[in-house]
């Protein structure tokens, strides 16, 4: 913005007669550092994500209980972070798409006791997502190709913990 005086203390003088508020400037770097963490996603989705995660370990302090929303977190998660396109609620097949690549989302929850989801492989996808809440409600996640698991049907059981750490991954946003 062009002002001939400053338009309070708290600015940045750009040279030009050219001001920005430091409000303005944090606000901008903010979101630059977050399009760098999540070049894909939807970063309108960020604060809803925060929010849920947010309110999750809120609940959990206060009552000792979970709420039943960890899957549509992970689902959010794979959106902002990867930039997943999600299906319609309830839709059959992959939970959404990453290109041209059908992904299956599948969140481990803190609570739950092993690191371990399971993958009807009669269903369509052809990459995976795992999304880890962990009991501090941090989120972790891997990816894997359909290509690099068994070629056998029905359900496939998969540990976290045997899954290669896949470069891609991002880190996720502390509550």
């Amino acid at each position: 913005m062009r002002y001939d005086n400053p338009p309070s203390n708290d600015a940045l003088y750009l040279g030009d007669g050219e001001w920005m508020s430091w409000g303005d400037f944090d606000a901008h770097y903010e979101e630059q550092e977050l399009r760098a963490r999540y070049p894909h996603g939807n970063l309108e989705l960020l604060q809803i994500f925060e929010d849920l995660i947010c309110t999750a370990s809120e609940y959990h302090e206060q009552t000792g209980r979970h709420l039943q929303i960890y899957g549509d977190i992970g689902e959010i998660f794979g959106e902002i972070a990867y930039g997943i396109k999600l299906n319609k609620n309830y839709a059959k097949g992959s939970d959404g798409r990453l290109g041209n690549d059908l992904v299956e989302i599948k969140t481990i929850t803190p609570f739950k006791a092993k690191d371990i989801v399971y993958i009807n492989l009669d269903r369509n996808f052809s990459k995976i997502l795992i999304v880890k809440i962990d009991k501090e409600f941090e989120i972790h996640a891997k990816m894997i190709d359909r290509k690099s698991l068994s070629k056998k049907k029905g359900k496939l059981r998969i540990n976290w913990n045997m899954v290669k750490d896949n470069p891609i991954t991002p880190s996720a946003p502390h509550p």
